[in-house]
């Protein structure tokens, strides 16, 4: 039986229930009858259920059929707490799913191929996921950020939601903001990525906090990362050079044994409310979010990312770099992110590209990223690039 008929089997067995019960209601002579109880689909046993859904999880291995999965979590309790244990993590499965995924860290050895569209009229930036291989599909929306401009540094405002991004909004989840300058980036959570992570305190950590429902979870501005340009005094030719420190990922975790923390449900807080996805609420304990320890390392065992050098193409007199056929606009704004590790007391960069961005065409811009970092974290450091940068051009 396919996806499509057991849903409209479910509807209109439902259908009858809820007929029956308003009958009964009438009449006045019995109580109103439970027509979720008295469904089949509700009375199924687990391990048949659990076998149906598992192979509708594996059926539907990309968007967006994969909607399919998303809508199983959302009939009711039952169904959602098996779709939890179905679904594995984005690191192990590689699908991006349910809107936690982009707070997890990408797969180990494939990359997660994304795009931004960009509006200059209305300041906004748009994060699709590519569904096929070609730059100009679709995409399926994963993210909005709204740029916000203040007279001493710049905020971008990141959202769930494309029609609601505020600080105040229950699908705001999280933040990057600049110096006055605009060398200097800092990305804040409006979750707690780990057990060591403290909030920074703020107007917009008060903002948030008026949607918090319990006092055991903070909800507020969690620092986790830091992007710097290096400054261009001299005005010399040459690409931007930057580092990104990622506060909430320790070094370790680009070892092939290492461990970056993974959140695997958004806290209870100022997603409580949140009426478009009720199936993405945890009501589980705090130990039960994350699947790594606390991170209270020093700065120099932090996860550091730096941009890969560009070498010089004396034919086209000009910076390249190899994006694999996924740029093809030469821009000041394109870079690949490698790790930087210290061997020996010497900084060596990897030669594995964790995040790349770079423009396709007119604000249209490609973003592919992998372990260890997240959709969220990416998107960030790439709204760093649009930023104007009064030092550094």
């Amino acid at each position: 039986m396919s996806f499509k008929s057991i849903i409209q089997d479910m509807k209109g067995e439902f259908g009858r229930m809820r007929s029956r019960s308003h009958r009964v209601v009438e009449d006045r002579s019995v109580n109103v009858v439970d027509a979720m109880r008295q469904s089949c689909w509700a009375n199924m046993p687990s391990e048949l259920l659990r076998d149906v859904l598992a192979r509708i999880e594996e059926s539907e291995s990309a968007w967006p059929q994969r909607k399919n999965v998303v809508a199983c979590g959302g009939v009711c309790r039952s169904w959602r707490e098996i779709m939890k244990e179905i679904v594995k993590n984005l690191e192990v499965s590689g699908k991006l799913t349910f809107p936690i995924s982009l707070k997890q860290p990408g797969p180990r050895n494939t990359v997660i191929q994304c795009f931004i569209k960009r509006n200059r009229g209305n300041q906004t930036y748009h994060l699709y996921l590519n569904l096929s291989q070609a730059s100009n599909d679709d995409g399926k929306f994963l993210l909005a950020a709204r740029r916000c401009r203040r007279p001493t540094y710049t905020d971008y405002i990141i959202s769930l939601n494309a029609d609601d991004v505020s600080k105040g909004s229950n699908s705001y989840i999280g933040k990057l903001r600049s110096n006055f300058l605009g060398t200097k980036f800092t990305v804040y959570d409006a979750q707690p990525p780990n057990f060591g992570a403290k909030v920074t305190k703020s107007r917009s950590t008060r903002l948030v906090g008026m949607r918090q429902i319990s006092p055991r979870v903070p909800a507020g501005n969690y620092s986790v990362a830091h992007v710097s340009y290096e400054l261009n005094v001299l005005g010399s030719r040459g690409p931007r050079r930057m580092q990104c420190v990622m506060d909430a990922i320790p070094a370790s975790s680009i070892e092939p044994d290492g461990v970056a923390p993974t959140q695997t449900a958004f806290m209870p807080g100022n997603f409580e409310s949140f009426p478009s996805l009720p199936f993405f609420r945890s009501k589980s304990s705090r130990t039960d979010s994350f699947r790594s320890g606390p991170l209270n390392a020093p700065k120099d065992e932090m996860l550091v990312l730096k941009n890969k050098a560009p070498r010089w193409h004396e034919q086209l007199q000009c910076w390249c770099l190899n994006f694999n056929g996924r740029v093809t606009v030469a821009s000041v704004k394109n870079f690949q992110l490698v790790a930087s590790v210290e061997n020996g007391g010497v900084a060596q960069e990897q030669e594995n590209v964790v995040l790349q961005f770079g423009k396709v065409g007119k604000d249209i811009f490609t973003m592919d990223y992998q372990y260890p970092i997240s959709a969220f974290q990416a998107f960030a450091i790439c709204l760093s690039s649009f930023d104007t940068k009064i030092a550094c051009e």
